[in-house]
């Protein structure tokens, strides 16, 4: 049996998977990147490649930077001694089900996957996606925790506190707004371009709605969704808008250059997008006031 590669196109960026021989690690445990695959790049041209290898075993000298609580489970930060990083991801219920061992960029990876079919599915979805997170920033992108809309051919991301109602809001906008379109409903992918403009990419994670799609619309505003007792939306200055947007970005505070980059593509992101907070109910209203005030008439 010999190892398996395939690459992907993932908000502009080519990603390489290889996967060394196994009767367990196939591409059936990534039903969701189906939409995403393109035929192989140049090494120069990837964003980073990752391998697949359960003989991978873990780095034993490190440093233990942080325990973090994803929502599904807790992943473990290990800083290597030649500056890169260890992660071991684990499910809800405690389970490792993922080692992961990066370089200093995340450019070239290598991951250890363990337990069942679905452990080693989640195990192997998260390491992609942190991989993707920090690999791009530096790269001018951004992987972030947003529910997102397309009218018009603009795209309309909207943020919030985990349980405030993202995808609420964007399912009135789907339900009471002509022409709006899903593109993503957990993390859809802001990429700053060449011309200074940002664009969104619909993406292979989308949470617990299945919409992984291979689409891209310019970004049109950004929208943090805020309970309230009555609707009003207000349009924020920069230093609000840095505020309200950076905690929905994936990031390592920890990592100086991958904290430093991030900051600087969301300050770059809001000086050519404008960027508001929704005061709302879960109701039409919201959704036919916010859909007023922030979508591009051009």
């Amino acid at each position: 049996m010999a190892a398996q590669d395939y690459y992907f196109k993932i908000g502009g960026h080519f990603v390489r998977l290889c996967f060394q021989p196994s009767e367990v690690n196939t591409m059936d445990l990534l039903p969701s990147f189906s939409p995403f695959y393109t035929p192989p790049v140049e090494k120069n041209l990837l964003l980073f490649s990752l391998t697949v290898d359960d003989s991978l075993r873990p780095i034993r000298k490190f440093e233990l930077i942080r325990k973090f609580d994803t929502g599904n489970g807790d992943t473990l930060v290990h800083r290597l001694p030649d500056g890169g990083y260890q992660f071991v991801i684990r499910d809800i219920a405690g389970q490792d089900c993922c080692l992961l061992q990066a370089n200093e960029d995340f450019s070239v990876c290598h991951c250890a996957l363990n337990g069942s079919w679905s452990m080693r599915s989640f195990g192997l979805n998260d390491a992609l996606m942190l991989i993707y997170a920090f690999a791009g920033s530096f790269h001018g992108t951004l992987l972030i925790h947003a529910s997102c809309v397309a009218y018009n051919g603009w795209a309309y991301p909207f943020t919030a506190k985990s349980g405030t109602g993202k995808s609420t809001h964007s399912g009135l906008w789907l339900s009471h707004i002509e022409g709006t379109e899903l593109v993503n409903d957990d993390n859809p992918i802001i990429r700053m371009e060449t011309d200074g403009h940002a664009t969104l990419y619909g993406s292979p994670w989308s949470g617990k709605t299945p919409c992984y799609r291979q689409v891209s619309y310019p970004l049109g505003a950004l929208t943090r969704i805020e309970r309230a007792s009555a609707n009003s939306i207000e349009r924020l200055g920069p230093v609000l808008a840095f505020a309200s947007i950076l905690p929905s970005c994936s990031s390592m505070k920890w990592d100086s250059a991958i904290f430093n980059n991030i900051c600087n593509t969301v300050t770059r992101v809001i000086q050519s997008t404008p960027v508001y907070t929704l005061h709302c109910l879960p109701d039409q209203e919201a959704a036919l006031l916010c859909h007023k005030t922030i979508t591009r008439k051009e």
